[in-house]
């Protein structure tokens, strides 16, 4: 079904005191556990835009759950239920608010870092590369390209800072400074484990996983996966056959989004505006096929 064929949800409407906005989702506080509700928001250059991508909640919540199915086996997270019927009241009388876009979550407490895994240089690493040829604290081989493939995945953790503010890339003493030894040493090497497992994975599916950011709560003494998993909103995924290192590549993300904003020089210091149709529509179907190509099921609501 096309994205133009539906109404983008941009915010849910659950009679509920306690829920929290975030660029992208709501956050439903209910006690021990959290309902997030992925919404047709979208934000770039940490704004958000006056419109949404009709369907775009839906792909994430797919894409996190079929990650958190694949990883099951490798580690703990703290999805409940995607299953409206198994919500509890009120939320489970609002399917049309909240089926495909939803998950019960267990409520942990949130490690205070971004845990991002690079695999390739990229973004922001790129940039900080080619002032001094390091990467939040890896010194790394001189000579290598825009987007190259780096000898090794690396860990480089970055702050949470408040919604309207960027996060800041840290290095790992500063990591350790933050939540201590033995939590920066467990979320540095099972974050390395699962992106080089999902990016085997992806490869094979003619995806290329250059980066991504995982974040990590504390319920019951452990350290679980948590939030959004490998999406396109937290990652970067390149087709493999159009890869080529040296420049910029085409992404399964909002890469339409930010290239028109960047044509029509819009204020990020300002609010969000209105986007054409055809930017909607070509974001929605890169999403869509982001899904698609990552789990070879068909999309569908």
């Amino acid at each position: 079904m096309g994205t133009e064929m539906k109404k983008a949800i941009l915010q849910t409407t659950i009679p509920h005191g306690s829920v929290r906005r975030g660029k992208v989702r709501d956050i439903y506080d209910l006690g021990d556990k959290l309902l997030i509700v992925a919404s047709d928001r979208i934000s770039a250059f940490d704004v958000i835009m006056a419109n949404g991508i009709p369907l775009k909640g839906v792909v994430l919540t797919k894409i996190s759950k079929f990650w958190f199915d694949f990883l099951g086996s490798t580690v703990e997270n703290h999805l409940i239920s995607d299953k409206v019927a198994d919500f509890p009241a009120p939320f489970n009388k609002y399917p049309d608010q909240l089926a495909g876009r939803s998950m019960l979550v267990k409520k942990t407490k949130v490690l205070p870092i971004e845990c991002v895994v690079r695999g390739y240089l990229a973004g922001s690493g790129w940039k900080e590369y080619q002032q001094n040829q390091t990467v939040c604290g890896y010194r790394l081989p001189a000579g290598l390209k825009q987007c190259e493939k780096l000898p090794q995945p690396i860990f480089t953790p970055a702050t949470k800072e408040e919604h309207g503010k960027h996060d800041e890339n840290i290095d790992f003493d500063r990591c350790v400074e933050i939540v201590g030894w033995d939590k920066a040493e467990f979320v540095r090497d099972r974050s390395i484990e699962i992106y080089n497992k999902a990016a085997d994975y992806a490869r094979k599916r003619g995806i290329i996983l250059a980066d991504t950011k995982f974040e990590w709560g504390e319920i019951n003494g452990k350290l679980i996966l948590i939030d959004e998993v490998l999406t396109p909103d937290s990652s970067r995924f390149w087709p493999a056959d159009k890869y080529q290192p040296g420049r910029d590549q085409e992404s399964y993300d909002k890469q339409f989004v930010r290239n028109y904003l960047e044509s029509v020089r819009f204020d990020k210091s300002g609010p969000g505006i209105e986007l054409p149709q055809d930017i909607v529509e070509k974001t929605g179907a890169k999403y869509i096929e982001a899904y698609e190509a990552l789990t070879g099921i068909k999309f569908e609501v």
